[in-house]
């Protein structure tokens, strides 16, 4: 069975995404990125030579990024074979969208919870 390996990122809606970044960075010191969103680095427990990110990234609240869902929430999961875990989520009945995400930093995916909060999973480049 294909897991989930990590926490990805953390996306939500802010009905001030600008004015919610600065009192993060002044109250807790995250610094975003030109992107509006922050890496927050680490190592694979299990392969330490491996780099891993995990990304916080305030949204604007009316984005239509994480549609269909009305959540004001989206989280990223972080998968070692996004191929097989679209496989094995479709057989099981889950609602997926048809699309696949390639990106420089990775192959991204989204499908549907039960409550109808939308997930993104993601099988990220190999950063050995």
């Amino acid at each position: 069975m294909e897991r989930v390996t990590g926490i990805g990122g953390i996306f939500f809606k802010a009905r001030d995404a600008d004015g919610l970044k600065d009192w993060y960075r002044e109250h807790l010191g995250i610094e975003p990125d030109a992107n509006g969103g922050a890496i927050f680095e680490w190592l694979e427990p299990d392969a330490p030579e491996r780099r891993g990110q995990t990304v916080w990234a305030p949204f604007r609240g009316d984005t239509q990024y994480f549609a269909p869902s009305e959540a004001s929430f989206m989280i990223n999961y972080r998968v070692r074979d996004l191929d097989l875990m679209l496989k094995q989520l479709r057989r099981a009945g889950v609602t997926v969208d048809d699309r696949i995400d390639e990106q420089p930093n990775g192959r991204f995916a989204w499908a549907m919870d039960p409550e109808g909060n939308r997930i993104e999973l993601w099988e990220p480049k190999d950063t050995s």
